[in-house]
């Protein structure tokens, strides 16, 4: 099962970068239920762990194509694709809840429940091939799952443009979507991840972490509620070593002391 997902401990020659590569090139990265379970298990081994920032990659010409359709009609039954889909958000929610950002790094198509795991990524790199579709519709199964994640990314209207109509959309417009963050040429992408990821782990770990979880609580929440997490949020990151270490060096007009 572990081959499934291929782990890469600093990655990109970053101390703290991670990079973790769904492997089953010949199925373009489909989400098998052991596939599901190896990238979760990966994925709260490294949450655990003392790793800075994590890249999520495909193998093969495609960053991932979804669920395994196959798999899925194999035996097909209402208590199985409750279970299946349970696991799935399971695991996609693991990405949100873990302390390290997450960045996918998209260099072929991500369509359905592979765009969904874009869109569950904190940050995402795409090269200037990729494409990107929730396209359930067009084989009469409406995206429901991927659309929750797509639907906190971009404007309601795009979102719903793309799971009712299926078209893909290329990197360019993913970006001014909002979708991802940057795009770079194929020749390029790595460079351009790699900038990105040692970019956050030259960063304090704990103000991250700290930052990451509120960044999600308060998005759930009224303004008010938001104001009170995020009051909260600040003044225990504030009693932290790396941000009396970073004031006191501001202060000073000199570069702070990290670990």
């Amino acid at each position: 099962m572990s081959e499934l997902v291929l782990i890469e401990r600093d990655a990109y020659e970053t101390r703290g970068v991670v990079k973790l590569t769904l492997n089953r090139p010949d199925a373009f990265n489909a989400l098998s239920e052991a596939m599901l379970e190896a990238l979760e298990h990966a994925l709260k081994d490294i949450a655990q762990s003392d790793a800075r920032v994590v890249v999520l990659a495909g193998a093969g010409r495609a960053f991932c194509a979804g669920h395994d359709l196959k798999e899925m009609r194999a035996e097909p039954a209402l208590d199985y694709y409750r279970e299946l889909f349970a696991r799935c958000s399971r695991m996609m929610l693991t990405i949100q809840r873990m302390p390290q950002p997450v960045i996918a790094r998209v260099h072929g198509v991500a369509t359905a429940a592979g765009c969904q795991l874009v869109a569950m990524c904190d940050l995402a790199v795409a090269s200037s091939e990729a494409r990107f579709a929730v396209s359930g519709v067009n084989l009469g199964l409406f995206c429901a799952t991927p659309g929750v994640a797509l639907s906190r990314n971009v404007s309601r209207k795009a979102a719903f443009e793309m799971l009712v109509t299926g078209e893909f959309i290329d990197a360019a417009t993913a970006r001014e979507r909002g979708l991802v963050n940057r795009v770079a040429s194929p020749a390029e992408l790595d460079d351009a991840v790699r900038t990105l990821a040692a970019t956050i782990a030259a960063k304090p770990r704990e103000a991250v972490a700290a930052g990451k979880g509120l960044f999600y609580r308060q998005l759930e929440t009224g303004i008010e509620a938001a104001y009170a997490l995020a009051s909260e949020t600040m003044a225990c990151n504030m009693m932290q070593d790396a941000a009396l270490e970073g004031t006191q060096a501001f202060i000073e007009k000199r570069p702070p002391r990290r670990d």
